[in-house]
């Protein structure tokens, strides 16, 4: 929990486990991220031994060494990055709005970057990476602001209920929206419902190198805003009060959520339910202190969204299947055990 003030009174003191913990389970966390990277690197459809790894790096393998340098490295690393990004993008969005079931997938943005990517593509044909992220952000960003503002309308302004509601249904109108734009170009309907379950099959360096600065900037923003969490989560009234520039501070905050967002769901598509989970789970290891919650969101995402791809290419062998089903099966339980615990009145 978090108290009402800090002893000098002017800044909000967290409560929740010992610095010295909270670091045993982050070097923990590091141990087991890097142990699944090796995981995904060597575990397929084909297993792969580590020295036909070092002889592709070093440009003397044969094919299956090859292979594993050019496709599973580039994939392992997507995987990386787009979990931390989607946990921590959930746990941003969780501190801005308080509302336990905040997720990008069930606030609608994701639909919302998937949406604006398709109309990018079948309308105006953009084909450039740079033009498939900057539409993922905008569209992120206008979902974001339409689902916050609908949520606030009425008695008690943007409760969490009514965010999670307001977010389902936009969820459910874009994903409408798309399959009418995409249904009558049957050319390129086949590749946008595949894109659309969400996975990271396919990755190559190129796909990557071009959405890095925007994860950079979103993972900072996003950091960077775990003081003015903490100071959000007290309520507008109080936090106010210690000097805090609300409405500036759940821009600033929402603004690193968007980058991180739009710019995964560019890349990998919408991938559903990593930010509700993996932001609970962490909070039941080191407590509700934004300063320790966002990067061990972040790790966790990358741990589980890592597991995820490695379990989808085990289970169907010689198939695969996409993390956004994996991730899905995980979450949705999880998010209606979430709904559960918490009464109405709570939401």
């Amino acid at each position: 929990m978090i108290a009402a003030l800090g002893k000098s009174g002017s800044r909000p003191a967290t409560v929740g486990r010992s610095n010295r913990s909270c670091s045993l389970w982050f070097a923990g966390l590091v141990v087991f991220v890097a142990a699944l990277c090796a995981l995904s690197v060597t575990v397929g459809t084909r297993e792969v031994n580590w020295s036909d790894i070092a002889a592709g790096l070093t440009g003397h393998a044969d094919n299956i060494g090859q292979a594993a340098v050019s496709v599973r490295i580039p994939r392992t690393l997507l995987a990386l990055l787009s979990g931390a990004a989607l946990a921590l993008a959930g746990a941003v969005m969780q501190g801005v709005t308080r509302n336990p079931l905040a997720d990008p997938g069930i606030l609608g943005v994701n639909m919302g970057a998937s949406l604006a990517v398709v109309v990018g593509v079948v309308w105006f044909g953009i084909t450039s990476s740079g033009a498939y992220i900057g539409s993922a952000i905008i569209g992120a960003g206008c979902s974001a602001a339409f689902v916050y503002t609908i949520g606030s309308v009425g008695r008690g302004g943007a409760t969490p209920l009514k965010l999670a509601l307001a977010g389902a249904a936009t969820s459910v109108a874009f994903s409408s929206l798309v399959i009418a734009v995409v249904l009558p170009r049957a050319d390129i309907a086949g590749g946008i419902r595949s894109w659309q379950i969400g996975g990271v099959g396919g990755a190559t360096f190129d796909r990557i190198y071009p959405v890095l600065p925007f994860l950079a900037v979103g993972f900072a923003i996003s950091m960077l805003s775990a003081r003015k969490l903490n100071s959000l989560a007290l309520g507008d009234e109080l936090a106010a009060g210690l000097g805090e520039r609300v409405a500036a501070a759940r821009a600033f905050a929402s603004l690193g959520a968007i980058l991180l967002c739009g710019a995964t769901t560019a890349v990998c598509g919408p991938i559903g339910f990593l930010g509700l989970v993996v932001p609970h789970l962490c909070r039941l290891l080191i407590g509700v202190d934004h300063r320790w919650l966002l990067p061990f969101s972040a790790l966790g995402g990358a741990c589980l969204l890592l597991a995820a791809d490695v379990v989808g290419r085990i289970a169907a062998r010689p198939a695969e299947i996409d993390v956004g089903i994996v991730t899905a099966l995980v979450g949705a339980p999880f998010f209606i055990w979430i709904v559960r615990r918490k009464r109405v009145g709570e939401l």
